[in-house]
């Protein structure tokens, strides 16, 4: 038996597991698909906000700032990319400039740190590449971009480092309440613990509404978004946004913490929470709308489009709690933007709630925080050569694009769980992320999973279990 569940491996998921780690509990992180950071965590603007727009007295308000705080160490002692580029939100009329006063003074009173309003000609200083229509803009510094599917990862592995559990391919079918909770998953396995944790992202009302009353609902709300090649990645510095509307903070254009230029998303609410596809008209008002903040993007040198779902909820908040009835149940439900920035700030939260339920909660005199990972390009040279000389594969590049070595792939392959899939890889340390999005290196990084993990090339997928790349020989 389990101290505690955690239903859902996405960044809440995966941060809630890890903050677990610090402690003697045992705990067990349960994914629906072949891996994690399969759902809204893999498929957003991979922004830190410095949050000056969530409403004072809200939880986003709360958990944004702590969150914005908190994320430069966590990803240093994670050995995640990370870097504070400010965000500007851009006023194009009058009208705009009285909201971006109103979002100086909200984000002034929260405790945002740094902001200040710019005039039209302090902000084509620093970003000239802008449209000349602008009037001005509110600048917060703190604002941040981070690699959000390798920070999830990195809490994976470093809560597993620490004792923690995992099982994937295990979408949860039925909950049981007795003296503990009893989950029952499609694939047959039962998991029995003391509390359960519903971070399920757009699913989480489903999972709420398997053992507690139905008290929210969850509407997906699509994004889609344009990758462009590392060939734009300076035409700005700062993440550029417009004001922001009652769907969302608009269309931004930002860089990427890997160089590349990011340009979305737009916002369409919808039923379907499977619904990942991109649209031409969707795909045309994006550039339509981007192209009021800089005339200069070049999408001709889009590399990729792809579109996430974020949960909204109909609370209009985050929902952060043990349910009324239900004891031992915890919602970490509605989490869109800022949720990747608040998710630290929010599993601290989540530890005392378990503690203020009953769980006892002993220091792990044996957590290690620490978890390293190579980036071979970022080595001086003399380290490259030292590394090359201790194994050779660091000296092979597999991944052109992205400059990626055999050292690197074979590192994040057996640091992994579950079943390795080619863009399990690919969020790991990026090979196929580059202009030809893995069409030289694709087939190399199967032959060097079947290889390193000894199983067939047609037992390895694409991404998820049913994404079959192989079925045999032709010849």
């Amino acid at each position: 038996m389990y101290d505690v569940a955690i239903i859902g491996a996405g960044v809440m998921g995966a941060s809630i597991f890890r903050e677990l780690s610090k402690y003697n509990v045992k705990s067990i992180l349960i994914e629906k698909e072949n891996d994690v950071s399969m759902g809204t965590t893999k498929a957003n603007s991979a922004i830190i906000h410095a949050g000056y727009d969530p409403k004072i007295g809200t939880l986003m308000a709360k958990y944004n700032v702590k969150g914005n705080e908190m994320f430069e160490d966590l990803c240093k002692e994670l050995s995640v990319p990370f870097k504070r580029n400010g965000s500007l939100v851009l006023a194009f009329n009058d009208e705009d400039l009285e909201t971006i006063n109103n979002l100086y003074i909200n984000g002034s009173t929260i405790g945002v740190k740094g902001l200040k309003v710019l005039s039209k000609e302090e902000v084509l200083k620093i970003e000239p590449n802008l449209s000349h229509d602008i009037k001005g803009a509110l600048l917060a510094p703190t604002g941040g971009i981070v690699g959000p599917f390798e920070y999830t990862i990195a809490l994976v592995e470093n809560g597993i480092q620490n004792g923690g559990e995992i099982i994937l391919d295990a979408e949860v079918a039925k909950i049981n309440k007795y003296e503990t909770f009893v989950i029952e998953t499609t694939n047959g396995k039962k998991i029995e613990a003391k509390y359960v944790i519903n971070a399920a992202g757009i699913y989480s009302d489903r999972i709420h509404n398997m053992i507690c009353k139905e008290s929210f609902k969850i509407t997906p709300r699509k994004g889609e978004y344009y990758v462009m090649d590392k060939s734009q990645g300076n035409l700005v510095s700062h993440t550029c946004f417009p004001c922001p509307s009652k769907l969302g903070k608009g269309v931004l254009v930002t860089p990427t913490i890997h160089g590349n230029l990011l340009v979305g998303p737009n916002a369409v609410d919808g039923e379907d929470r499977e619904a990942l596809n991109t649209t031409s008209e969707g795909l045309a008002n994006i550039k339509k709308s981007a192209m009021n903040t800089t005339d200069k993007i070049n999408f001709r040198d889009c590399i990729r489009t792809f579109a996430g779902l974020r949960a909204v909820s109909d609370s209009g908040d985050f929902i952060v709690g043990e349910d009324k009835e239900v004891k031992g149940f915890i919602d970490v439900a509605g989490i869109k933007s800022p949720g990747l920035t608040s998710a630290p700030a929010i599993a601290e939260d989540v530890v005392n709630i378990l503690k203020d339920s009953g769980l006892t909660l002993e220091k792990n005199l044996k957590f290690n925080g620490k978890r390293e990972q190579v980036y071979f390009m970022e080595l001086s040279k003399e380290e490259k050569a030292e590394l090359i000389k201790k194994d050779s594969r660091y000296g092979r590049i597999i991944c052109r694009c992205e400059s990626i070595t055999e050292g690197e792939i074979i590192d994040a392959i057996h640091r992994g769980f579950g079943k390795i899939s080619i863009d399990g890889v690919k969020r790991r340390c990026r090979p196929g992320m580059g202009r030809c999005q893995g069409g030289f290196c694709g087939p190399r990084v199967q032959e060097i999973i079947s290889r390193e993990l000894d199983i067939k090339m047609e037992d390895i997928v694409q991404e998820k279990s049913d994404s079959v790349i192989l079925y045999g020989k032709t010849k």
